[in-house]
């Protein structure tokens, strides 16, 4: 097979120049290209046929444990999944432009290697773009790394994925630093959603989610700090497990007093997730939790749902969101769960000020510095008018009210826990609306419309980043012009058990893997 690099396709070998809010350099996605793109994947040979039919409906495509057993029975090997990955990755990049950055003649010569071990030995992979991977250039999603280099150490919890047998092929692309809930830098082309290209992918994990629910791979690393593991699991169809702060292995220290930010992956199936969970969960002295282990199996109690269909502000969602959430809790009524309506356990207006103060603060430490390493306050050239506008934010507030958001914030982590010894799970949607058009939150957005706009669309998932408590964007729903729309459920800090137990259950009752992008591999 003949390798080349994607330089050109890759959003990050896109000139400063040639991209920004108006007049961006694009694709052109018409229905002859999309329709060549589909028949150049359908005539290549693949490792990876459908699985004869069975009583469910079969998925369209094999998951990571699946590719990982077939390696394992030597019915493919290692390389051929890489390969099949590659052309995938080289086919449908300019359609979806989640991949920032390739590693292919590495990823090959490691899946060619007798050192894959791990449940996923073998497994095609991508590292989200805001996590160093030894080797490969981490652009953060910003114009501020232009010219980066291949980054030299990882983190423990990256080691985690080689130790599970990954083999990673590349970066996903995400939003400048992960801050908006859209992957759409100004930097980059945009990622667009395979169910729709007119849409977004939702982020901060958009590259990840685009990629996996296209096919390019079967499983990607994900970042959750305020919903981004759940909102592009909830636009693209597919399932996302956000764990407790200090769940898993060790990754990124913040200096903001509370630990928002949490790493998993996004995936085709629950038992994906539960098993990368169970590789990369922290079982040392030092853990926050006794460690789950594999979940494999379905709930068999029955639990007490609490339903929220409001945002903590009042605002009523899409009427395709309040039919997704309701629907869901018809179908936990069906399984023998008690659902009943509750409210937000605080002030919701003032939860979402403190919550912006503090997504503010690491806009300005970030902007600081950059601005210390350039010699010069950043301008519009090297960040997004958001980030911008959030370290402006912090800088304007009165002496004080970043540590009395702090304490607010603090507070709602006791008003949660204690919500939750009502409830064994919290039922809301993920988002406010179905996958919004591409633009609608992009950071160039006057930074005022933008605040308003966030706070209606995503006004769901901070909370249980600031609970330090798990939840899951289960694709239960899709509109009636196919987009996909995800339901959040919520659990108590530390009981990942339930909530993949639950997803099982959901699974097996209303399945999904079956559905198929219209862009896909």
């Amino acid at each position: 097979m003949r390798r080349r690099s994607l330089r050109g396709q890759l959003n990050g070998d896109y000139r400063r120049e040639d991209v920004g809010p108006v007049g961006r350099k694009s694709m052109r996605f018409s229905r002859r290209g999309l329709m060549a793109a589909s028949a150049a994947i359908a005539a290549a040979p693949s490792a990876f046929a459908k699985p004869k039919s069975s009583a469910a409906p079969a998925p369209w495509t094999p998951d990571a444990t699946e590719i990982a057993g077939r390696i394992r029975r030597k019915e493919i090997s290692a390389a051929e999944a890489v390969e099949d990955a590659i052309r995938k990755v080289e086919t449908l990049q300019p359609h979806v432009q989640a991949v920032v950055d390739s590693d292919f003649e590495r990823a090959l010569a490691k899946a060619k290697s007798d050192q894959l071990t791990g449940p996923f030995a073998g497994v095609p992979f991508l590292v989200k773009d805001l996590d160093p991977y030894k080797g490969v250039r981490t652009r953060y999603g910003t114009r501020a790394t232009l010219g980066a280099k291949p980054d030299t150490e990882q983190t423990p919890y990256i080691d985690a994925f080689d130790a599970a047998g990954f083999v990673t092929i590349g970066k996903s692309s995400t939003p400048e630093y992960g801050f908006l809930p859209t992957t759409e830098p100004m930097g980059f082309l945009p990622t667009r959603n395979p169910w729709n290209v007119k849409h977004s992918s939702g982020g901060s994990s958009g590259g990840a989610a685009a990629a996996t629910a296209s096919g390019m791979v079967t499983i990607a690393h994900a970042s959750d700090g305020g919903g981004s593991i759940r909102i592009p699991a909830a636009n693209c169809g597919l399932f996302g497990m956000k764990p407790s702060r200090g769940r898993m292995i060790p990754n990124r220290p913040t200096s903001r007093g509370i630990d928002l930010s949490v790493s998993h992956c996004v995936s085709h199936s629950v038992r994906d997730s539960a098993a990368l969970f169970a590789a990369s969960e922290r079982t040392d002295a030092g853990a926050a939790f006794k460690p789950v282990g594999v979940v494999t199996a379905p709930l068999k109690r029955k639990l007490k749902v609490g339903l929220v269909m409001n945002t903590g502000t009042g605002l009523t969602p899409h009427p395709e969101v309040q039919a997704a959430v309701n629907n869901a809790a018809k179908l936990l009524k069906d399984l023998g769960h008690r659902v009943e309506p509750t409210n937000w356990p605080m002030d919701g207006n003032q939860f979402g000020q403190d919550f912006t103060v503090l997504w503010a603060s690491g806009a300005a430490e970030l902007v600081a510095g950059i601005g210390k390493a350039m010699g010069r306050k950043p301008d519009a050239n090297v960040l997004e008018p958001f980030s911008l506008g959030m370290a402006e934010l912090v800088n304007t507030l009165p002496q004080g009210a970043l540590q009395a958001a702090m304490e607010r914030l603090n507070a709602t982590i006791k008003a949660y826990d204690t919500w939750l010894t009502k409830y064994d799970v919290i039922l809301s949607p993920v988002l406010g609306k179905p996958p919004v058009e591409l633009g609608y939150v992009a950071g160039w957005v006057p930074f005022e419309e933008l605040q308003a706009r966030l706070l209606a669309y995503v006004g769901y998932t901070p909370v249980q980043n600031v609970a330090g408590a798990p939840a899951m964007s289960v694709p239960l729903h899709w509109t009636a012009d196919g987009l996909p729309v995800g339901v959040q459920f919520a659990g108590r800090a530390g009981d990942e058990a339930t909530l993949f137990a639950l997803a099982y259950q959901l699974e097996a009752a209303a399945p999904w893997a079956h559905r198929k992008p219209p862009v896909s591999a």
